[in-house]
């Protein structure tokens, strides 16, 4: 085999490569933005149950202001998720 078949080898599995890589990277975006419009759905739900317990302070229960903790942290591990993926 010559040296221009190896190289025309090698030029040929690069661009396999990369066009598999393409598709794939690809997915994954559409993965993590199917995963971004679920957390803002999410977000919007722990957004109104924050401002209700905000605004009810003093009337909420400790079990009420546990929930809404509990329910920001997880939107907010979902977006630090989000983000890790995309860095």
């Amino acid at each position: 085999m010559s040296l221009q078949d190896d190289f025309k080898k090698l030029s040929d599995k690069i661009k396999q490569y990369r066009d598999e890589a393409k598709v794939q990277l690809h997915l994954a975006r559409e993965d993590v933005k199917d995963e971004w419009d679920d957390l803002e759905q999410e977000w919007e739900k722990v957004r109104q149950k924050l401002d209700q317990v905000i605004h009810d302070a003093d009337d909420a229960s400790h079990e009420a202001r546990e929930t809404a903790r509990k329910l920001g942290e997880e939107v907010k591990t979902g977006y630090q998720n989000i983000r890790n993926k995309l860095k």
